[in-house]
């Protein structure tokens, strides 16, 4: 009998365990009143609140302190003495929902043939039930900016929040970003690899230097467009038109000092607000970024410096450098094993290579949300803002401490089960660890 009982018991809990990434779904709108009390408040803009209280309202955060009165009738109350209260972290560039598996054609919609696709948009496409974007919410990343891939000027990009039924429910800020992947002006494109692979018989750099003005005949076509009485529609002009009027970003894909000052050529002629992604080198003419009111996407940390003679921890250390020359930065995982899940502990080694800890998680929530055009909505645990909250046993920049055991979403208190949790109890079960 006892027999019986056990086998049935494990049958149920691997049947559960194949469907229960099916049942994490949207939680519903959040109505009325409830209070966050005790928690170490981080509130994202440098500012740390001990022992405070967060009253939310409908999805909105309506009031932050240590002297705020909660009401003794029958009302939610969340206590969270000796845990840390963050806002949810921001992916600041990435292809989520866009593509599901590398190695599979038909899980990736992200990259559309040709040069110049500048009416393509990234929410259209949005997967709202990739299973990455639970591993995220786990990690405490409640929202992402997603954007299309092509050789030259990529597309729309959109900012959404990952707790959604479909691309629609998902949208938290549509088409705000236009994508352009500036090519290699290195002339071995190959870089610390080029020995291995064959090279081209013709001067990449003049190569990549036509594409670039082809991109540049391309905007000034748009501009000539924009400005005349339009006959008959051009799509691809037609989108550009956002971005002449400062409603949308330009995000310039780039990693070297001569594609940056290619970047700084874009803002002079067309006046455009621009973000560099990638910018690995941006520490080098940090203070010329200044200038030119130039953000910064730190792509990826954790990986070798751009150039051989660079110091071997110089990733580490580029943070630190646009902090102190006051340049707007984020901080970014674009690991393709990682998908994003590494982002708070990117911060972290930033933290420990001349960042405060307050700067290092402003660096992915409220300077994310500036660069993206949400800091109005998000990136904060500030009044009337939505209440974007992820809750922490510990350090949530620290990986031995870091145990998200709540997230909100606007309000909504979000599940925060996943294909990673579900595979890690099965093969517990399967090996008596229970």
């Amino acid at each position: 009998m006892k027999k019986i009982i056990f086998i049935f018991s494990t049958v149920l809990l691997l049947s559960v365990m194949a469907t229960a990434q099916e049942t994490v779904y949207p939680a519903k709108e959040q109505k009325g009143i409830f209070f966050i009390k005790n928690g170490t408040i981080h509130i994202g803009n440098g500012t740390v609140l001990e022992n405070a209280t967060i009253k939310i309202n409908n999805g909105k955060i309506e009031e932050v302190g240590t002297l705020i009165n909660i009401p003794s009738s029958d009302i939610t109350v969340y206590d969270l003495k000796g845990k840390h209260i963050y806002p949810g972290l921001i992916l600041p560039a990435s292809n989520l929902g866009l593509q599901e598996i590398s190695g599979i054609r038909s899980m990736s919609d992200f990259y559309e043939i040709g040069e110049t696709n500048a009416s393509i948009r990234a929410i259209v496409a949005y997967n709202a039930d990739s299973k990455i974007t639970n591993t995220l919410r786990s990690n405490g990343i409640l929202l992402a900016h997603t954007a299309p891939v092509g050789s030259l000027v990529g597309g729309q990009s959109s900012v959404v929040q990952l707790d959604a039924w479909n691309g629609e429910d998902a949208a938290y800020q549509t088409d705000m970003g236009m994508q352009f992947y500036m090519p290699s002006l290195l002339a071995r494109p190959g870089g610390r690899f080029a020995a291995f692979f064959p090279q081209p018989t013709t001067d990449p750099v003049k190569a990549a230097l036509e594409k670039i003005e082809g991109v540049k005949e391309f905007f000034r076509e748009a501009k000539v467009y924009l400005a005349g009485d339009q006959k008959e529609i051009n799509l691809k002009l037609e989108a550009t038109k956002t971005l002449f009027t400062k409603k949308q970003k330009l995000f310039i894909h780039c990693t070297q000092v001569k594609q940056m000052l290619v970047a700084i050529d874009f803002v002079k002629e067309f006046g455009f607000d621009v973000v560099l992604v990638g910018a690995g080198d941006s520490w080098k003419i940090a203070d010329l970024l200044k200038q030119n009111n130039i953000a910064v996407i730190i792509s990826q940390m954790h990986d070798l410096p751009t150039l051989d003679d660079d110091d071997i921890d110089q990733p580490y250390k580029t943070p630190a450098a646009l902090q102190k020359a006051g340049v707007l930065y984020c901080i970014n995982d674009d690991d393709p094993q990682n998908r994003g899940r590494n982002l708070a502990f990117n911060a972290g080694t930033a933290a420990a290579y001349g960042l405060s800890k307050e700067e290092a998680l402003s660096a992915i929530t409220l300077n994310a949300a500036k660069i993206l055009g949400i800091a109005d909505r998000t990136g904060s645990i500030e009044v009337g803002k939505d209440a974007n909250l992820v809750v922490s046993e510990g350090d949530i920049l620290d990986m031995h401490t870091s145990i998200i055991v709540h997230a909100f979403i606007e309000g909504r208190k979000i599940k925060l089960d996943d294909k990673h949790k579900q595979l890690y109890e099965r093969y517990k079960e399967k090996y008596g660890l229970k």
